[in-house]
């Protein structure tokens, strides 16, 4: 089948279940807030993002997109992308140089705004693309992982344009982190292990919201979920919810199945690779595929055996018991699945869209730095999804807007 044709049938699909995002491209159309304005972007190449896309064009930006995973890139939307237009540098299972080389070639767009997942565009930017940075008036941030980033930068006013923190956003972190997170990284072990997990014990490093999301679905398959954590506030909140509370070094020794979901480097090193179980599966929902010590296992192993299944690596380390790392360490749910489902991102992205119009509208009075999105921005984005999916809620009534707002009352 022609790739283009492929993706136009992705993204086609994908757009039926996204009716927020569409009505926010509807109303781009009409309203044109992104006319003349060039934005880059550093995005997984999916076919929501996709819808993304046709909205942020629909609003009068020239795009260009690179892949912030080449793992996830999904080639036939790529190609249709291309076909309405817009620049795409991205394929999948390029090497690490491509990657980087992909994203210099987004940005020769010389941007106005830039969207990034996992700050790398921005890094790059802020290091070996200097000269374009003067141009550059403000952008957004998806992930965890990239805020945590950006902050260092503006706490070191390293960062030279202000950086809206979209996954801050209430709508963001409960359903795109907890739920989206939580399935698609499920979706994505079984699809490539074809493993049970009732009764197998699970080990979810980091009680983020993402890791919430893996743990409460691993859980609800049957799962016994130990939770490693740095944070006491969040290994209390795990413990309260009845999960079982380890250090790695402990978990390491009983866990059948790892995922980090941490946004850190190094949390499975050498010590704990080297007690796991015979069969014991790694995987990562991190953003970067460096929670997982994957040279480490390369140097422990004494053998190992590539494509054993679909995304899957099997290490054999000294004494014969068998290591299995899915998706090579990098995000499990874009590998080895489709990442988050069209609903989940339909929240994230409509967010994103109308913070990139907030962006174009306010960027000449906002000083450098990190921003939340404005809070009627995520309250449009809950209702525009309720209203799509045919729940109302309750209005205050007059009395009780009083009430809310008056101290003299009383009790």
């Amino acid at each position: 089948m022609d790739l283009g044709e492929s993706g136009e049938r992705q993204i086609s699909w994908a757009a039926r279940a996204m009716p927020v995002l569409t009505a926010i491209g509807e109303r781009f159309a009409a309203e044109r807030p992104l006319d003349g304005l060039r934005i880059a972007a550093c995005l997984h190449v999916t076919a929501e993002t996709a819808v993304l896309m046709g909205a942020l064009k629909a609003g009068g930006a020239e795009i260009a997109l690179a892949a912030s995973n080449p793992l996830s890139t999904q080639d036939d939307v790529a190609e249709a992308l291309r076909s309405y237009g817009m620049a795409v540098h991205a394929r999948a299972g390029v090497d690490r140089a491509a990657y980087y080389r992909h994203i210099h070639q987004a940005l020769d767009l010389a941007p106005d705004l830039v969207l990034d997942d996992g700050c790398d565009l921005v890094n790059i930017l802020h290091t070996e693309r200097t000269d374009l940075l003067g141009g550059v008036s403000g952008g957004c941030e998806e992930t965890t992982t990239g805020i945590i980033r950006l902050r260092q930068m503006a706490a070191e006013q390293a960062l030279r344009f202000p950086v809206v923190a979209v996954n801050d956003t209430r709508t963001k972190r409960m359903f795109d982190n907890r739920y989206g997170t939580g399935q698609s990284t499920l979706d994505g072990i079984m699809r490539a292990t074809n493993t049970m997990l009732a009764g197998r014990t699970v080990v979810v490093a980091g009680f983020g919201y993402c890791g919430r999301g893996v743990a409460e679905r691993a859980k609800g398959l049957g799962a016994r979920v130990i939770v490693t954590e740095i944070d006491a506030v969040k290994a209390l909140d795990a413990t309260l919810q009845g999960y079982e509370v380890r250090p790695m070094e402990q978990a390491a020794v009983v866990g059948d199945l790892f995922i980090t979901v941490t946004g850190n480097r190094d949390v499975v090193r050498a010590e704990h690779l080297a007690v796991m179980k015979d069969g014991a599966i790694l995987a990562n929902a991190g953003h970067f595929d460096v929670e997982i010590d994957v040279r480490a296992l390369d140097e422990l192993a004494v053998e190992v055996h590539r494509g054993v299944r679909p995304n899957t690596d099997e290490y054999v380390l000294p004494g014969g018991h068998r290591l299995l790392l899915l998706a090579e360490g990098r995000l499990v749910n874009l590998t080895a699945a489709e990442g988050h489902p069209a609903a989940v991102m339909d929240m994230s992205f409509s967010a994103q869209a109308l913070a990139v119009a907030w962006l174009a509208r306010e960027r000449a009075g906002l000083a450098p730095g990190v921003y939340d999105v404005p809070a009627d921005i995520d309250q449009e984005v809950a209702r525009l999804k309720l209203a799509a999916t045919g729940i109302a809620i309750d209005e205050l009534t007059a009395e009780q807007e009083t009430y809310l707002h008056s101290w003299r009352s009383g009790s």
